[in-house]
């Protein structure tokens, strides 16, 4: 311990013993400083501090026993019901449109679901036909379309490709992906099939 910081701890007894009403204060023994070794350059990369990491602020005790936020669905009274959202109707057949692009023939049939139905080269098949909700008026219906061209006679039938999957909706005909260099086709309606 360095002479200065032993009389910094003699004046400090010493204030203290006259300030508890002693006579006289006596100094504090000290041990002779330590011989300290030289100073050595550390070996090795040099580590950083450690980081300082703030405690979080205390809070005031009302905010210690303030009640919970309320649930906005304990508000709601036990005697209401909720009400259902809307729901589609479902029909068992949709009427389909086709045209031919090269002869200009025009065909508005009724297929049943889960049936194949052929038009010339294309075999329909509709997965599902709906209403629309509230605020989708129109119809929607699920198809797969192939096109397999007839087969000449005494030849085998010709193999099968599938040029569409997907939802065809009445309100917005134009958007579905369904292209073809020969033919046209789009949904019209759903309705109940018609009894055979």
């Amino acid at each position: 311990m360095s002479a200065s910081r032993a009389i910094t701890r003699f004046l400090c007894a010493a204030a203290l013993a006259a300030a508890a009403g002693l006579a006289t204060a006596q100094p504090i023994e000290t041990a002779p400083p330590a011989a300290s070794p030289p100073a050595q350059a550390p070996e090795g990369p040099l580590k950083p501090p450690p980081a300082i990491v703030p405690t979080a602020p205390l809070l005031p005790p009302e905010e210690l026993t303030a009640p919970p936020p309320s649930d906005t669905t304990a508000s709601v009274p036990a005697s209401a019901t909720p009400v259902p959202p809307p729901r589609r109707t479902l029909y068992t057949a949709a009427v389909i449109q086709v045209l031919d692009k090269v002869t200009a023939d025009n065909l508005r049939f009724e297929a049943p679901l889960h049936k194949f139905i052929r038009y010339k080269g294309l075999i329909f098949l509709v997965n599902t036909c709906q209403s629309g909700i509230d605020n989708q008026p129109g119809s929607a219906a699920h198809l797969e379309i192939d096109s397999q061209p007839p087969a000449a006679p005494g030849r085998p039938a010709n193999p099968t490709k599938l040029v569409f999957r997907g939802w065809m909706f009445t309100d917005t005909p134009g958007p579905h992906p369904f292209e073809h260099p020969v033919y046209d086709a789009w949904l019209v309606a759903c309705k109940q099939a018609s009894v055979p």
